[in-house]
Order: C-alpha cells, then structure tokens, then sequence
C-alpha cells in the first residue's frame, strides 16, 4: 500500500522521483521521503504527512544525483512520524524503501542488535538495510549481499535498495506486491505502478513473484525466486498522462464520477452486438468452461465486495446458477466446501488487492472448474495469475474512494450475466431487453448527473449529523451497503447499509430526529414492502431521504423529508444508476465537512498487505 520510486539515470533524478511519487500518493500518504546518492553520502530528505511536506523540505534543502529512490507510505509498523518514514538507511552506506510486511523482522532485529546495530525506527524495514549492511561488512558485495538478505524476508514485500560502494546501481524485488521496471535510454526505472513512470516511459517489464532486479544507467538484469537470469516480458503501456490529471474539476472522485457514461460506454463498447454478446467479451476457451458453470463463488474485498453482492441477485434471479459471495480476508482463511462445477470469480479494481490474490492462488489448489477476475488494471497481478481476466475500461482511478471502478465493474457483471443467459438459453426475449438496459446505461447515468444541484442540497441536510442509515431491498440492499462505505470513507460520518426488513430486528432502536435514514426505492415489487419499513423510520421521528425511481407509483412525496427523483432504466441496470447520486451525495458531504475526499484519512487505494 505504499509507493516506490527508483531511478538511476544520466541526470538528476530528484524531479522524476517527486512527480513519480506524486502520482502514487493514491497508495498512501502518511509520510514521503527520498535517499540520492549525492556524491560521497547519501542525501535522505523525509517528513510525516503528504508528499507536500516533503518538497517543503526539498526546497529549503535541495539534493540532487543521477540515482535515487522514493517512497510515499502507509503506515503498518511504527506510527507516521518522520523517523518512522521511509527511506531507512545503515551507516549512511546503505538506503531501503519497502512496501508490504516482514513478517519474520523480530527474530532478525534482534540478531541485528546482539551484533551492535541501532535501530532508529520502529519499523520492520530498517531490519532489511541493517541485515543488507551486516553481509557486507562480512565481505560481500552489494549484489550478493542484497540478494542474501532478500532470500531471508518473510511475508509481502516490495523494495527498492541502493548502496555507496555500487552508487550506479539499483536493486529492486518483489514478493506480493507490485512492482514494474520501465526502460528509458540511458535511463531505468522502478515503480510500484506503471502510472509513476508514464511521463519517462512506455516499456515495461511487470516482475514476477520473488523476481530481484538490478538496474544501473545502462542495463536491467532480471533474477527468478531461485536467483537465475530471467527474461520478463517487455510490454507497451498505452496510457495518457492526461488521465492522470483532475482536468479543472476540483477533486480526482468528482471527475471521476462525471466519467462514468464514458467509463460505461467504453467498457461495454464492441461486447454487445445486436442485442448479443459479441465474440469481444470472452474468447472461445472461456466460453467453454460457462458452459460447464454449476456453481459459481464470487470472492471480493470492500466495495467490489458489493458489486459481487450485486450480481448474486442478478445471476440466481437470471440464469438460476447458485452463487455465493464472500470476503476475500475471511474466505481465506476457512475451509470451503467446493461443488462439482464451480466457477472462481475475484473482482479487484487494482488487480493487486493481497487478501483477492491469496483467495485466487488457494482456489488454483481448490477444486474449482475454473477461475475467472473482473478487473481495471491490464497486467496487474490478478491479471497476469487468473485464467480468464475480464477487464473493465474505466481508465485510471486516482480517488481512493472508489467510483467508475464499481460501476465499470458492475456493468461487465451484467454482461458476464448475459453471456450465461445466452449459455442456460434464457428466453431471447429477456435477453434483449437485458441487452437494450445496458445499452442505453451511459445516457441513464448522464442523466443522474444532471441532479447534482439537488444533492448538494440535500448534503446539507446531513453534513452536521454523527451517524446515517441507508436501506435498500433485494439487488438495490448492496448499493445501499456501498452508499453507506462511501460515506465514512470520505466525510467520517458513522454509517451503516442494511436491508430494509431488518430494521425492526434491531436497528430502528437507533433511529431519532437526528437519525438521518436515506432510501433507495427502486420501481420494483418490493417498493411497497420499503414503503412499510420507511413507515416504521417516520414513526419514530427519523429524517428521512429518499432516492426514487420518477416511473414509480410511490406515495411518498409526504411521507419522506427529502425525495429526489431519477430516471432508473430498467430493473436489472437500476442498482447501477442508483449509486450514482448515493457517489454524489457522499462526495458532496465531504466537501461540506471539509475533509480531504481524494485521500481520506488512514485509508490507501491499493490494498496489498494483509
């Protein structure tokens, strides 16, 4: 969950370590810092807090050399001060950056004690710099002394580590989490995401599990787990820096909320054809294995989680296929029992989200049929591990509360739905018109963008509050679970989704005039069912806000506080378009309360430790 940035170039490289850094905030931002070799020392500038702090102090005391490494950080071990953030360094000889967990630094630190180091942090990553600096003074050079020391870390890991007696080199290694090598001339990189080296680069080698890389100025050596030469891959990344930017709206999650008809429309272009899905969605291989689908476990974290949640509803109501829905860090850890037939499904909007990943390679030793991935980021992890890797076409998402990827997600769930449909040979009617919804589901979002006036009013009405409620039934009770994440994510508000018949069962004991309750009220045939449970909430005295579906036969313009109406589309995209204005009005909360939407506090966008 925290970003590295290394780079040994024919220039300096401060200002392409910082602006790499910068797009990687998204992965943490507790504290940042860089270590350059600076002719006979290493010059390490780190401060607590955002990326913003640390140019402050690179500005009053400005570094400068052609190699050096970066990192902006989440905090895991040791809390995010300065002393605790990221480069760590042995002697001044020696400087590490680390994303991920030591599982196994007590047992090593205090080796590393009895043998006279002092520890400066309390971090489990100044172990790695002392053990790489204790093999050295034993007389091994810094390529055999950093391999050695790797090959004893235990757990997820990914680390960045240059030295004063090889001031060219940079050695880099990956176990769990992400890390990429971009190739420039007379130039090499590594990141923990291709997003920091797009403005250098568009050559990327993405490393393998227990791959160790070695680059200087002018070449990239690659070594396997077993410490072999390995060749990886060169890949071209087609990614506009642009994408990267907030493009005048004031915060990355209103853009990316607004992009979402785009987002849409892109992922479901040239899958649908004439009211099929068309041969561009899955290939010939995968379509085999659907047509052997019995069962189906659909394995999640946070809010792809929800969007799985989702396509439960969607998949038992459509092509009566048995599925089940689990998060990725309990389902881990349990022994499930696996039906004949079933299908693994993960979805990740990262593609490296370590509780989803360890889920997948469990199911790889499982009796599964098969196993499938839903996700945004082309050669991720999760892209490169599954056999079968569905993307979406959001385009990069850089708010860490997570928008167009549940939505981008959620619409191929829908055309995953279909593909079954067509296999279990649903009725061609019903198809078409599951078809017709997804179709017309970027004008039906634009649309739902257009109340944003109407929302923000409505955000004031909650900005002040502690607590809210948000109710749904059936397939819209997920989208009410993810209004409600979205809003403690981002305002701080205490929140809680819940299906609106469980409200008797416990929670109506909460409810007051300074409980605000926000429905979703869909046009379906449980609307009546939620009118009576809205009732319960007007008893006694709870603000009520309700989002409603403009074709309904509601009778609730008296009966709530505050109603906005939109255009749904059809039952089966409805829960879809329903998020939308629930995305809105968290975002807009937010603003109110002035608290930091794109980087929320103590969360990272990227979940790759455990």
């Amino acid at each position: 969950m925290c970003g590295i940035v290394a780079v040994s170039a024919n220039r300096n490289v401060v200002e392409v370590i910082v602006n790499g850094l910068q797009t990687l905030e998204y992965r943490g931002y507790d504290s940042a810092g860089i270590a350059i070799i600076e002719g006979d020392h290493i010059a390490i500038r780190k401060q607590a807090g955002k990326l913003s702090q640390l140019k402050q102090e690179l500005a009053a005391h400005p570094v400068a050399g052609h190699v050096g490494i970066g990192h902006t950080r989440w905090a895991t071990h040791g809390e995010p001060t300065s002393a605790n953030a990221h480069p760590h360094d042995s002697n001044n000889a020696i400087a590490v950056v680390h994303n991920g967990i030591i599982e196994n630094y007590r047992p090593l630190r205090e080796q590393l004690i009895a043998a006279g180091y002092a520890f400066k942090s309390a971090t489990d990553t100044e172990t790695l710099v002392h053990l790489i600096h204790h093999y050295q003074a034993q007389g091994m050079g810094f390529s055999a002394a950093s391999h050695q020391a790797i090959g004893q870390l235990e757990g997820a890991y990914a680390v960045a580590i240059t030295c004063m007696s090889d001031p060219n080199r940079i050695i880099a290694a990956r176990k769990g989490s992400p890390l990429v090598v971009g190739l420039g001339d007379g130039e090499n990189f590594v990141a923990s995401d291709v997003q920091a080296l797009i403005n250098e680069t568009n050559q990327f080698h993405y490393l393998e599990d227990g791959d160790v890389v070695e680059i200087t100025q002018d070449s990239c050596h690659i070594f396997d787990a077993a410490g072999q030469p390995v060749e990886r891959e060169l890949k071209t990344v087609t990614l506009s820096s642009e994408a990267l930017t907030k493009d005048g709206y004031a915060h990355y999650m209103l853009k990316e909320i607004h992009e979402q008809p785009t987002a849409v429309a892109n992922t479901i272009a040239e899958r649908l054809y004439n009211g099929r899905i068309s041969p561009y969605f899955i290939n010939e291989a995968a379509t085999a294995i659907l047509q052997q689908v019995d069962n189906i476990h659909i394995i999640a974290c946070g809010t792809s989680y929800h969007a799985g949640l989702v396509a439960r509803y969607w998949l038992e109501a459509i092509t009566q296929i048995p599925t089940q829905v689990e998060i990725a860090s309990e389902y881990r850890y349990r022994k499930p029992v696996v039906p004949q037939n079933t299908l693994f499904l993960t979805i990740s909007q990262s593609g490296e989200t370590a509780d989803s990943l360890a889920a997948l390679r469990f199911a790889k030793t499982a009796n599964y049929l098969s196993t499938f991935a839903v996700c945004n980021v082309a050669n991720s992890s999760l892209d490169r591990e599954t056999e079968h890797c569905i993307l979406t076409h959001a385009g990069p998402e850089i708010g860490v509360a997570s928008t167009k990827a549940l939505t981008t997600q959620l619409t191929v769930l829908a055309l995953l739905t279909l593909k079954l449909a067509e296999i279990k040979q649903v009725d061609e009617a019903v198809r078409k018109n599951l078809a017709e919804q997804l179709i017309t589901l970027p004008g039906i979002i634009n649309q739902s963008l257009l109340l944003d006036d109407q929302i923000k009013v409505m955000a004031e009405k909650i900005v002040q509050r502690d607590n809210a409620l948000f109710l749904g039934r059936g397939v819209h009770y997920p989208i009410a679970l993810e209004g409600a994440l979205k809003l403690k994510e981002i305002s701080y508000i205490h929140a809680e989704g819940y299906p609106a018949g469980e409200l008797k069962h416990g929670p109506l004991a909460l409810v007051d005039e300074k409980m605000p309750v926000i429905a979703v009220c869909p046009n379906d045939e449980l609307l009546e069912k939620l009118e009576s449970n809205i009732e319960e909430v007007r008893a006694r005295g709870g603000e009520l806000f309700a989002f409603v579906d403009h074709k309904s036969q509601h009778g609730l313009k008296d009966r709530v506080n505050h109603l906005i109406e939109l255009e749904a589309s059809g039952s089966f995209t409805s829960p879809i378009v329903f998020n939308v204005p629930l995305q809105l009005l968290s975002y807009h909360v937010a603003v109110l309360r002035g608290t930091d939407v794109d980087q929320p506090r103590n969360l990272a966008k990227s979940v790759t430790v455990e």
